[in-house]
Protein backbone atom coordinates (compact mmCIF):
# COMPACT_ATOMS: atom_id res chain seq x y z
CA UNK A 1 0.00 0.00 0.00
CA UNK A 2 1.40 3.39 -0.94
CA UNK A 3 2.16 6.11 1.55
CA UNK A 4 -0.43 8.40 -0.11
CA UNK A 5 -3.21 5.86 0.52
CA UNK A 6 -2.16 5.52 4.15
CA UNK A 7 -2.18 9.27 4.54
CA UNK A 8 -5.66 9.51 2.98
CA UNK A 9 -7.09 6.80 5.23
CA UNK A 10 -5.63 8.41 8.34
CA UNK A 11 -6.90 11.83 7.32
CA UNK A 12 -10.46 10.69 6.70
CA UNK A 13 -11.32 9.82 10.35
CA UNK A 14 -9.78 13.10 11.50
CA UNK A 15 -11.84 15.02 8.94
CA UNK A 16 -15.03 13.24 9.95
CA UNK A 17 -14.31 13.90 13.62
CA UNK A 18 -13.77 17.58 12.88
CA UNK A 19 -17.05 17.79 10.96
CA UNK A 20 -18.95 16.06 13.76
CA UNK A 21 -17.51 18.48 16.32
CA UNK A 22 -18.54 21.44 14.16
CA UNK A 23 -22.00 19.96 13.69
CA UNK A 24 -22.43 19.51 17.44
CA UNK A 25 -21.25 23.06 18.08
CA UNK A 26 -23.61 24.36 15.40
CA UNK A 27 -26.57 22.47 16.84
CA UNK A 28 -25.73 23.68 20.34
CA UNK A 29 -25.50 27.29 19.11
CA UNK A 30 -28.83 27.04 17.28
CA UNK A 31 -30.47 25.47 20.33
CA UNK A 32 -29.24 28.24 22.60
CA UNK A 33 -30.17 30.90 20.06
CA UNK A 34 -33.75 29.62 19.96
CA UNK A 35 -33.91 29.95 23.74
CA UNK A 36 -32.19 33.35 23.86
CA UNK A 37 -34.31 35.10 21.21
CA UNK A 38 -37.56 35.17 23.29
CA UNK A 39 -35.67 36.51 26.31
CA UNK A 40 -34.04 39.22 24.19
CA UNK A 41 -37.48 40.11 22.82
CA UNK A 42 -38.90 40.40 26.36
CA UNK A 43 -35.89 42.45 27.45
CA UNK A 44 -36.20 45.08 24.71
CA UNK A 45 -39.98 45.22 24.32
CA UNK A 46 -41.19 44.56 27.87
CA UNK A 47 -38.60 44.94 30.62
CA UNK A 48 -36.83 48.08 29.35
CA UNK A 49 -40.10 49.94 28.54
CA UNK A 50 -41.46 48.92 31.95
CA UNK A 51 -38.35 50.30 33.68
CA UNK A 52 -38.71 53.57 31.76
CA UNK A 53 -42.38 53.90 32.71
CA UNK A 54 -41.60 53.04 36.34
CA UNK A 55 -38.84 55.67 36.36
CA UNK A 56 -41.26 58.31 35.05
CA UNK A 57 -43.79 57.31 37.73
CA UNK A 58 -41.26 58.32 40.39
CA UNK A 59 -40.80 61.77 38.84
CA UNK A 60 -42.66 65.00 39.49
CA UNK A 61 -44.75 67.00 37.03
CA UNK A 62 -43.04 70.01 35.50
CA UNK A 63 -43.72 72.58 32.79
CA UNK A 64 -41.13 71.26 30.40
CA UNK A 65 -40.59 68.91 27.48
CA UNK A 66 -41.08 66.14 28.48
CA UNK A 67 -43.43 67.38 31.23
CA UNK A 68 -41.66 65.91 34.27
CA UNK A 69 -38.45 66.29 36.25
CA UNK A 70 -36.08 63.37 35.53
CA UNK A 71 -35.62 60.87 38.32
CA UNK A 72 -32.68 58.51 38.78
CA UNK A 73 -30.64 60.44 36.22
CA UNK A 74 -26.92 59.73 35.85
CA UNK A 75 -26.14 63.13 34.32
CA UNK A 76 -24.92 64.37 37.71
CA UNK A 77 -22.63 61.43 38.25
CA UNK A 78 -22.78 58.84 40.99
CA UNK A 79 -23.13 61.44 43.74
CA UNK A 80 -26.03 63.12 41.94
CA UNK A 81 -27.69 59.76 41.37
CA UNK A 82 -27.39 58.92 45.08
CA UNK A 83 -28.87 62.30 46.03
CA UNK A 84 -31.82 61.68 43.69
CA UNK A 85 -32.25 58.21 45.17
CA UNK A 86 -32.59 59.72 48.65
CA UNK A 87 -35.21 62.20 47.41
CA UNK A 88 -37.41 59.63 45.71
CA UNK A 89 -41.05 59.62 46.79
CA UNK A 90 -44.15 57.61 46.03
CA UNK A 91 -46.41 60.66 45.91
CA UNK A 92 -47.91 59.65 42.57
CA UNK A 93 -48.89 56.24 43.90
CA UNK A 94 -50.26 57.82 47.07
CA UNK A 95 -52.33 60.18 44.95
CA UNK A 96 -53.97 57.23 43.22
CA UNK A 97 -55.23 55.92 46.56
CA UNK A 98 -56.64 59.32 47.54
CA UNK A 99 -58.65 59.95 44.37
CA UNK A 100 -61.67 57.66 43.92
CA UNK A 101 -61.59 58.22 40.15
CA UNK A 102 -58.74 55.77 39.63
CA UNK A 103 -60.16 53.11 41.92
CA UNK A 104 -63.52 53.29 40.17
CA UNK A 105 -61.80 53.12 36.79
CA UNK A 106 -59.88 49.99 37.82
CA UNK A 107 -63.00 48.29 39.20
CA UNK A 108 -65.15 49.22 36.19
CA UNK A 109 -62.48 47.98 33.79
CA UNK A 110 -62.18 44.64 35.58
CA UNK A 111 -65.97 44.18 35.68
CA UNK A 112 -66.42 45.04 32.00
CA UNK A 113 -63.51 42.81 31.01
CA UNK A 114 -64.85 39.91 33.11
CA UNK A 115 -68.38 40.16 31.68
CA UNK A 116 -67.00 40.49 28.15
CA UNK A 117 -64.80 37.43 28.70
CA UNK A 118 -67.76 35.34 29.84
CA UNK A 119 -69.86 36.49 26.87
CA UNK A 120 -66.99 35.76 24.48
CA UNK A 121 -66.64 32.28 25.97
CA UNK A 122 -70.37 31.62 25.57
CA UNK A 123 -70.24 32.69 21.93
CA UNK A 124 -66.86 31.20 21.06
CA UNK A 125 -67.22 27.73 22.61
CA UNK A 126 -70.01 26.52 20.28
CA UNK A 127 -68.10 27.93 17.30
CA UNK A 128 -64.90 26.13 18.29
CA UNK A 129 -66.79 22.92 19.06
CA UNK A 130 -68.50 23.00 15.67
CA UNK A 131 -65.18 23.59 13.95
CA UNK A 132 -63.56 20.69 15.81
CA UNK A 133 -66.39 18.31 14.88
CA UNK A 134 -66.58 19.49 11.27
CA UNK A 135 -65.12 17.32 8.48
CA UNK A 136 -61.36 17.63 8.17
CA UNK A 137 -61.67 18.90 4.60
CA UNK A 138 -63.45 22.13 5.57
CA UNK A 139 -61.61 22.90 8.83
CA UNK A 140 -58.94 25.04 7.09
CA UNK A 141 -61.71 27.10 5.51
CA UNK A 142 -63.42 27.59 8.87
CA UNK A 143 -60.12 28.63 10.44
CA UNK A 144 -59.61 31.16 7.66
CA UNK A 145 -63.09 32.60 8.30
CA UNK A 146 -62.23 33.04 11.99
CA UNK A 147 -58.95 34.78 11.19
CA UNK A 148 -60.39 36.81 8.29
CA UNK A 149 -61.39 39.88 10.40
CA UNK A 150 -57.70 40.42 11.23
CA UNK A 151 -57.14 41.31 7.57
CA UNK A 152 -59.06 44.53 8.19
CA UNK A 153 -57.89 47.37 10.42
CA UNK A 154 -59.13 47.11 14.00
CA UNK A 155 -60.11 50.79 14.01
CA UNK A 156 -62.15 50.44 10.80
CA UNK A 157 -64.02 47.45 12.23
CA UNK A 158 -64.93 49.41 15.37
CA UNK A 159 -66.09 52.36 13.28
CA UNK A 160 -68.27 49.96 11.28
CA UNK A 161 -70.12 49.07 14.47
CA UNK A 162 -70.97 52.75 14.93
CA UNK A 163 -72.80 52.62 11.62
CA UNK A 164 -74.61 49.47 12.74
CA UNK A 165 -75.59 50.48 16.29
CA UNK A 166 -76.44 54.19 15.97
CA UNK A 167 -80.16 55.15 16.16
CA UNK A 168 -80.41 55.52 12.36
CA UNK A 169 -78.03 52.63 11.76
CA UNK A 170 -78.49 49.35 9.96
CA UNK A 171 -79.70 47.39 12.99
CA UNK A 172 -82.47 49.82 13.88
CA UNK A 173 -83.52 50.15 10.24
CA UNK A 174 -83.83 46.37 9.96
CA UNK A 175 -85.82 46.05 13.21
CA UNK A 176 -88.11 48.94 12.23
CA UNK A 177 -88.68 47.54 8.75
CA UNK A 178 -89.65 44.12 10.12
CA UNK A 179 -91.98 45.66 12.71
CA UNK A 180 -90.13 44.17 15.70
CA UNK A 181 -89.70 47.65 17.22
CA UNK A 182 -91.52 50.94 16.65
CA UNK A 183 -88.83 53.29 17.98
CA UNK A 184 -85.06 53.14 17.44
CA UNK A 185 -83.11 51.39 20.16
CA UNK A 186 -80.46 53.39 22.01
CA UNK A 187 -77.48 51.03 21.88
CA UNK A 188 -74.58 53.29 20.93
CA UNK A 189 -72.81 55.07 23.81
CA UNK A 190 -73.92 52.41 26.30
CA UNK A 191 -72.24 49.49 28.04
CA UNK A 192 -74.13 47.16 25.71
CA UNK A 193 -72.24 48.62 22.76
CA UNK A 194 -68.95 48.12 24.62
CA UNK A 195 -69.76 44.46 25.26
CA UNK A 196 -70.71 43.96 21.61
CA UNK A 197 -67.50 45.60 20.43
CA UNK A 198 -65.23 43.64 22.76
CA UNK A 199 -66.91 40.30 22.04
CA UNK A 200 -66.71 40.88 18.30
CA UNK A 201 -63.11 42.12 18.35
CA UNK A 202 -61.66 39.46 20.66
CA UNK A 203 -63.74 36.47 19.55
CA UNK A 204 -60.89 34.92 17.47
CA UNK A 205 -58.61 35.00 20.53
CA UNK A 206 -61.16 32.80 22.31
CA UNK A 207 -62.04 30.51 19.41
CA UNK A 208 -58.50 29.55 18.38
CA UNK A 209 -57.30 28.16 21.76
CA UNK A 210 -60.62 26.39 22.24
CA UNK A 211 -60.42 24.84 18.79
CA UNK A 212 -56.85 23.71 19.44
CA UNK A 213 -57.94 21.92 22.65
CA UNK A 214 -61.14 20.42 21.23
CA UNK A 215 -59.55 19.27 17.99
CA UNK A 216 -57.05 17.10 19.90
CA UNK A 217 -59.70 15.45 22.06
CA UNK A 218 -60.40 11.73 21.70
CA UNK A 219 -64.10 11.64 20.80
CA UNK A 220 -64.24 7.89 21.37
CA UNK A 221 -64.63 8.82 25.05
CA UNK A 222 -67.95 10.48 24.23
CA UNK A 223 -69.10 7.41 22.34
CA UNK A 224 -68.12 5.19 25.26
CA UNK A 225 -70.06 7.44 27.65
CA UNK A 226 -73.15 7.22 25.42
CA UNK A 227 -72.83 3.43 25.28
CA UNK A 228 -72.83 3.38 29.08
CA UNK A 229 -76.05 5.40 29.17
CA UNK A 230 -74.63 8.83 29.92
CA UNK A 231 -76.86 11.67 28.61
CA UNK A 232 -75.24 14.04 26.09
CA UNK A 233 -75.33 16.99 28.51
CA UNK A 234 -73.69 14.99 31.29
CA UNK A 235 -71.09 13.67 28.84
CA UNK A 236 -70.29 17.23 27.85
CA UNK A 237 -69.78 18.48 31.43
CA UNK A 238 -67.94 15.37 32.61
CA UNK A 239 -65.73 14.70 29.57
CA UNK A 240 -65.68 17.41 26.90
CA UNK A 241 -65.50 20.51 29.07
CA UNK A 242 -62.81 19.23 31.50
CA UNK A 243 -60.62 18.13 28.58
CA UNK A 244 -61.04 21.54 26.92
CA UNK A 245 -60.27 23.44 30.13
CA UNK A 246 -56.71 24.42 29.07
CA UNK A 247 -58.16 26.06 25.96
CA UNK A 248 -60.83 27.78 28.06
CA UNK A 249 -58.24 29.22 30.43
CA UNK A 250 -55.94 30.32 27.61
CA UNK A 251 -58.81 31.95 25.71
CA UNK A 252 -60.10 33.74 28.80
CA UNK A 253 -56.64 35.15 29.54
CA UNK A 254 -56.17 36.26 25.92
CA UNK A 255 -59.49 38.13 26.07
CA UNK A 256 -59.50 39.42 29.65
CA UNK A 257 -55.99 40.91 29.75
CA UNK A 258 -56.29 43.26 26.74
CA UNK A 259 -59.95 44.02 27.52
CA UNK A 260 -58.99 45.49 30.91
CA UNK A 261 -56.83 48.15 29.28
CA UNK A 262 -59.02 48.63 26.19
CA UNK A 263 -59.27 52.24 25.03
CA UNK A 264 -60.57 52.37 21.45
CA UNK A 265 -63.81 50.42 21.95
CA UNK A 266 -64.99 52.26 25.10
CA UNK A 267 -64.07 55.60 23.56
CA UNK A 268 -65.86 55.06 20.24
CA UNK A 269 -68.78 52.84 21.27
CA UNK A 270 -69.19 53.74 24.95
CA UNK A 271 -69.15 57.50 24.69
CA UNK A 272 -67.50 60.12 26.85
CA UNK A 273 -69.18 59.01 30.09
CA UNK A 274 -67.62 55.54 30.09
CA UNK A 275 -65.07 55.19 32.88
CA UNK A 276 -62.35 52.68 32.10
CA UNK A 277 -58.70 52.70 33.02
CA UNK A 278 -57.58 52.90 29.38
CA UNK A 279 -59.47 56.16 28.86
CA UNK A 280 -58.28 57.49 32.21
CA UNK A 281 -54.70 56.71 31.25
CA UNK A 282 -55.10 58.47 27.90
CA UNK A 283 -56.61 61.57 29.55
CA UNK A 284 -53.75 61.80 32.03
CA UNK A 285 -51.14 61.51 29.30
CA UNK A 286 -52.58 63.74 26.58
CA UNK A 287 -55.25 65.96 28.19
CA UNK A 288 -53.71 66.69 31.60
CA UNK A 289 -50.12 65.99 30.47
CA UNK A 290 -49.45 64.44 33.87
CA UNK A 291 -46.98 61.79 32.78
CA UNK A 292 -45.84 60.74 36.28
CA UNK A 293 -49.37 59.98 37.50
CA UNK A 294 -50.32 58.26 34.25
CA UNK A 295 -47.15 56.15 34.47
CA UNK A 296 -48.09 55.15 38.00
CA UNK A 297 -51.54 54.14 36.72
CA UNK A 298 -49.91 52.04 34.00
CA UNK A 299 -47.50 50.35 36.45
CA UNK A 300 -50.31 49.35 38.83
CA UNK A 301 -52.42 48.09 35.93
CA UNK A 302 -49.52 45.97 34.70
CA UNK A 303 -48.91 44.52 38.15
CA UNK A 304 -52.60 43.75 38.60
CA UNK A 305 -52.53 41.75 35.36
CA UNK A 306 -49.15 40.04 35.76
CA UNK A 307 -49.49 38.80 39.35
CA UNK A 308 -52.59 36.61 38.70
CA UNK A 309 -50.93 35.19 35.58
CA UNK A 310 -47.80 34.27 37.52
CA UNK A 311 -49.87 32.65 40.27
CA UNK A 312 -51.83 30.69 37.67
CA UNK A 313 -48.66 29.50 35.96
CA UNK A 314 -47.20 28.40 39.28
CA UNK A 315 -50.37 26.49 40.18
CA UNK A 316 -50.42 24.88 36.74
CA UNK A 317 -46.78 23.83 37.09
CA UNK A 318 -47.51 22.25 40.46
CA UNK A 319 -50.49 20.40 39.01
CA UNK A 320 -48.32 19.03 36.21
CA UNK A 321 -45.71 17.86 38.72
CA UNK A 322 -48.38 16.11 40.76
CA UNK A 323 -49.67 14.35 37.61
CA UNK A 324 -46.19 13.00 36.94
Amino acid sequence: MSSAAVTTQSATPATNAGKSVLARLGNAFVGRLVIIIPYVWLLFFFLIPFVIVFKISLSQTAIAIPPYTPALDFSGGISGFLDQLKQLSLDNYTWLTQDALYFNAYVTSVIIAAISTVLTLLVGYPIAYGMARAPATIRPTLLMLVILPFWTSFLIRVYAWIGILKPEGLLNQLLLATGIIHQPLIILNTYTAIFIGIVYSYLPFMVLPLYSALEKMDYSLIEAAKDLGCPPISAFWKITFPLSLPGVIAGCLLVFIPAVGEFVIPDLLGGSQTLMIGKTLWNEFFANRDWPVSSAVAVILLLLLIVPIMLFQRAQARAQEMDR
